[in-house]
């Protein structure tokens, strides 16, 4: 657990003022996150992020003026060392599919429990991407689903095993420190495994991995670095 010195400041986005008092009661509760602002809608989220430049923003999908989604995108673009949490009752994978192309860390639906809230907001906040348990396997049969209209090209030996470590959490510096190469090309291994495999992100790549059977690993807390 972070020290008090060490605080996770979080900044909570959702337009219904009873969900993010709950919310807010919930992440306190632990200790080291402290919520340091509240938004109703995206376009006043986006104001409230650039002013007081969060650790971790946790965003609903459906709000007024700006969605998450798209609030997700422009952090992105603006703000790359800022986690996202997208935290939501929706579960179609339409949704799910957007935010991780947007560039989302995590994707946790309203149904998990306050400890799981918590770990997830830790997880993101360490540099880690998180999905609920209960999307996964939705995801996983969409993706197979999915290799039917796509061509997928073959991965070399090196880039399976760039990917099967980066599905274990490993950051590119560790990666390269367990194969021997540089975290550069590491780097380089996955712009090539994400070109391949029509992807944007680690979450996404493994899945498709997984998905292909090219690695056993499940979806964990994968490191986006």
């Amino acid at each position: 657990m972070t020290t008090i010195a060490e605080c996770i400041r979080v900044l909570l986005a959702d337009d219904h003022a009873i969900v993010r008092a709950g919310i807010r009661q919930f992440l306190e509760h632990a200790g080291d996150i402290q919520v340091i602002a509240e938004a109703d809608d995206g376009e006043i989220a986006k104001g409230l992020i650039q002013q007081k430049l969060p650790d971790v923003v946790v965003l609903d999908i459906q709000m007024p003026k700006a969605s998450g989604i798209d609030v997700t995108r422009w952090v992105r673009a603006n703000f790359p060392k800022v986690g996202v949490l997208i935290l939501t009752a929706f579960d179609d994978d339409p949704y799910v599919l957007a935010v991780l192309k947007a560039g989302a860390n995590g994707y946790v639906l309203k149904t998990a429990s306050p400890a799981d809230l918590i770990k997830a907001v830790r997880d993101v906040y360490i540099g880690k991407s998180v999905l609920d348990p209960s999307i996964t396997q939705k995801l996983l049969a969409q993706l197979r689903h999915s290799e039917e209209s796509i061509q997928v090209e073959q991965l070399t030996e090196r880039e399976v095993e760039v990917l099967a470590l980066a599905a274990k959490g490993f950051t590119n510096k560790a990666i390269g420190v367990q194969l021997g190469i540089s975290d550069r090309t590491v780097q380089g291994h996955l712009a090539h495994i994400f070109d391949k495999f029509h992807t944007g992100s680690r979450t996404e790549a493994v899945m498709r991995a997984v998905s292909l059977g090219l690695i056993s690993q499940s979806i964990g807390n994968i490191t986006e670095d």
